[in-house]
């Protein structure tokens, strides 16, 4: 007996040692951005950079190695884009608050949650929740990857009077990019497995002639901790003035995580035929635990990522994707010159080709009952043109709620529908 296939159940998932490998590989290959971009984001906040770079790793991996053996999904974690942006911006720089007391806020999220999991409460609210609306967050987390990818690609770009337009197509890491995508669909179409790996990994070797992919080195010694660890200020956190950044992040926390599971389930095919979460107890206390260790470490809250679709898209079925790309940010921590040498243009392809697969989610929606598809519209229109999965998630239970019952099906409403769209508005009306 092979004690790696019996712990990830990996023969009953249809999947292969090889193939797990290559899709923690590739899941990682997606966001290891995040080693980079979240030290400056929290380093506008006045912490230590390379303390967060750290954090961040260590986090990253030590979650995503726990999701995978404690709920033996394909999800690797990491300290989560928006909330970082959030935890900075809004309520350290905008609301003065020190990043010290926004960590133990950060902290005192996580244990909320963790609490709500273990309760079942969070297992009741998620599976409670109508097919639908389920199909519908799973198509607009895609499309919200598709505006983070195509950002990346530089397809589109602002503009003050359409809020986003064309972007140059005669720009050499735009073509690249296009390329990429190409590459990537043309070898899935084929049925290779890997297509999405071997597309990055060719797109960011095209980019060497012309100085666009710089080899920054292979191994270099992790930055100190110390700066940021255990510097969480609980007292401070436990203030009335936090309390409302405490829910906040809480409530984001769980629905941007909520969604991310949703929408990679669906996609893996692990959702059961009802619409419910198999292992939903221990995939959240998973993913609730972590914010706890990433606040211990230093760091936002870490959630799991929906970049982990691209893992799945690569043949990712159980935990030993996750862990795989665990053990590959702990590895960061010692070639981080060697990840940040794969540039984003090489990554964004791979987002939008997730995202049009996961678009597909919308297909099996019952286009015969507008109480159930319009809601889900919502839902997937609202994520990408408010740019948050959470506003997205909670206009379209908002809509649900209010458009069943204004056609005479209240009772097709269920209490966890209800509390969510009331929370929702309380989150819209009064934070």
């Amino acid at each position: 007996m092979n004690p790696i296939l019996d712990r990830f159940q990996l023969p009953a998932l249809g999947t292969t040692v090889r193939t797990e490998v290559l899709a923690g590989l590739t899941t990682w290959l997606a966001m290891v951005y995040i080693v980079a971009v979240n030290p400056a984001i929290l380093g506008a906040a006045g912490m230590d950079k390379g303390a967060v770079f750290t954090a961040t790793c260590l986090a990253a991996g030590i979650a995503s190695i726990l999701m995978g053996l404690l709920a033996n999904y394909p999800l690797a974690l990491a300290p989560g884009m928006g909330l970082n942006a959030y935890f900075a911006f809004a309520v350290v720089l905008g609301m003065k608050v020190p990043w010290q007391v926004a960590l133990g806020a950060v902290f005192l999220s996580g244990v909320l949650f963790l609490i709500i999991s273990l309760l079942k409460w969070r297992e009741w609210l998620v599976n409670a929740i109508p097919l639908s609306l389920k199909l519908g967050i799973a198509a607009g987390i895609g499309f919200f990857l598709a505006v983070i990818g195509l950002k990346g690609m530089g397809l589109i770009v602002a503009h003050p009077a359409t809020l986003v337009t064309l972007g140059s197509l005669t720009d050499t890491k735009t073509v690249l990019a296009c390329i990429g995508f190409v590459l990537i669909a043309g070898l899935s179409a084929r049925g290779l497995t890997g297509a999405v790996l071997i597309g990055i990994l060719a797109t960011a070797a095209l980019g060497i002639p012309f100085g666009l992919t710089t080899f920054h080195g292979i191994v270099s010694a992790p930055p100190s901790i110390a700066p940021t660890f255990l510097a969480m200020d609980l007292a401070g956190a436990f203030s009335l003035g936090v309390v409302g950044i405490v829910f906040t992040f809480f409530l984001v926390d769980l629905l941007d995580n909520t969604g991310t599971l949703i929408a990679t389930t669906q996609r893996a095919g692990l959702m059961n035929r009802d619409g419910s979460v198999p292992r939903l107890g221990q995939a959240l206390t998973a993913d609730s635990g972590s914010a706890m260790i990433g606040a211990t470490l230093g760091t936002s809250t870490v959630v799991s990522y929906i970049e982990s679709a691209a893992g799945i898209q690569a043949g990712g079925r159980s935990g030993l994707t996750a862990v795989v790309a665990g053990i590959l940010f702990l590895l960061t921590l010692f070639f981080a010159p060697l990840a940040q040498s794969i540039p984003g243009f090489a990554t964004a392809p791979a987002l939008v080709f997730v995202a049009c697969l996961m678009a597909a989610a919308l297909k099996h929606l019952n286009w015969d009952d507008m109480t159930d598809y319009l809601p889900a519209i919502v839902t997937a229109f609202a994520m990408p043109f408010t740019f948050s999965i959470a506003t997205g998630i909670g206009l379209g239970f908002i809509t649900y709620a209010l458009v069943k019952t204004v056609a005479g099906k209240p009772g097709e409403v269920s209490g966890a529908v209800w509390l969510i769209a009331l929370a929702s508005v309380a989150k819209f009306t009064l934070l």
